[in-house]
């Protein structure tokens, strides 16, 4: 698999022990606003009334005069975002995901996306992980209302560190971007240094008989039910992690599914049109495959501790091995 071995990357050494670091992505997303602050001065930062939520609030005590707060409405905010960007400037606006790209969707298609301006939206609080919130504020339906907008670029960091790499990454795209952001610490699977691209996906773990593509936090997961099923069953598992959602890279994609013949995708978002759904797309038009899909089975969410409903919604490493047996059979036949 030498090709493989040319896209991976190196993953954490202290990944599950106890040395393990956490930190919540939005983390990285607040580090890279001061960063983009002090080196470009037409960068500003909105918020609806949830600074300290969306770390918005590390931006807005450095650089006051660069910083808007909107209120409850996010609507106006995409709005005066556009506005801002037509005008040279690089607004990123910063809300819980269900209201932004949620409620204010259409601001977001006409005003940011059929304008094609220098737009970032960065949706935090997004998946099942949200917890105790429960359904009205755990944004499960994100990526796929972003990703099916014209010019829009769609980026879900799997760490607080590729959070930082992607909200740098977004300021030098030209056009909208939207990056997905959660609220609850998860482990650091990747450094500072580890690649980010536009359009490209990273082998985190090569192996023979299956892939898993996987993004967000849920790659942790992803890594773990490689390494449970490694240790009680002859199986070889590659893991890919897709922090790039539109565009896909749809090479690696081709090149796994002929390589292994099995692929499962892995998301904290619901099952049709994320992540895998993405996947599939690619699979039916260039390399039908076995696949199967972990992620929320088209239901909303309700309240409860995050590990509780990523459990019960089958979104962890016993769900995902679950989902591996399921493909495996499939391509045995």
């Amino acid at each position: 698999m030498k090709n493989q071995k040319k896209n991976s990357v190196k993953v954490n050494q202290h990944l599950f022990t106890k040395k393990e670091e956490l930190l919540p992505t939005r983390d990285g997303y607040g580090k890279a606003l001061l960063e983009l602050g002090k080196k470009q001065k037409n960068v500003m930062v909105l918020c609806c009334d949830l600074t300290d939520s969306t770390r918005s609030s590390w931006f807005k005590e450095s650089y006051p005069d660069r910083f808007l707060e909107m209120g409850v409405a996010e609507q106006n905010m995409a709005g005066v975002a556009a506005g801002l960007a037509m005008e040279g400037k690089i607004p990123f606006i910063s809300s819980y995901a269900v209201f932004s790209p949620g409620r204010n969707w259409d601001q977001v298609r006409i005003s940011i996306c059929y304008s094609n301006v220098s737009v970032k939206i960065a949706g935090c609080h997004a998946g099942i992980s949200v917890g105790p919130d429960g359904a009205t504020h755990q944004a499960l339906e994100d990526i796929a209302i972003t990703r099916v907008l014209p010019n829009m670029t769609v980026l879900v960091p799997c760490d607080a560190n590729e959070a930082y790499r992607a909200t740098l990454l977004a300021a030098k795209i030209k056009g909208p971007v939207y990056v997905r952001l959660t609220r609850e610490k998860t482990p650091i699977i990747t450094s500072e240094k580890t690649p980010l691209e536009v359009g490209k996906g990273y082998v985190l773990k090569n192996g023979e008989d299956v892939t898993l593509i996987a993004c967000g936090p849920l790659v942790y997961e992803a890594l773990k039910a490689a390494k449970e099923i490694e240790k009680e069953h002859d199986v070889s598992v590659q893991v890919i992690n897709m922090p790039s959602i539109k565009p896909i890279d749809r090479s690696l994609i081709k090149k796994a599914a002929e390589e292994t013949g099995a692929i499962v995708t892995v998301e904290e978002h619901q099952m049709n049109a994320g992540l895998g759904g993405a996947v599939a797309e690619v699979l039916a038009e260039e390399c039908p495959t076995p696949m199967e899909r972990v992620g929320m089975p088209d239901s909303f969410g309700e309240s409860g501790e995050p590990s509780e409903l990523l459990e019960k919604y089958e979104m962890t490493s016993y769900g995902i091995i679950t989902a591996i047996r399921k493909v495996l059979k499939r391509k045995s036949h």
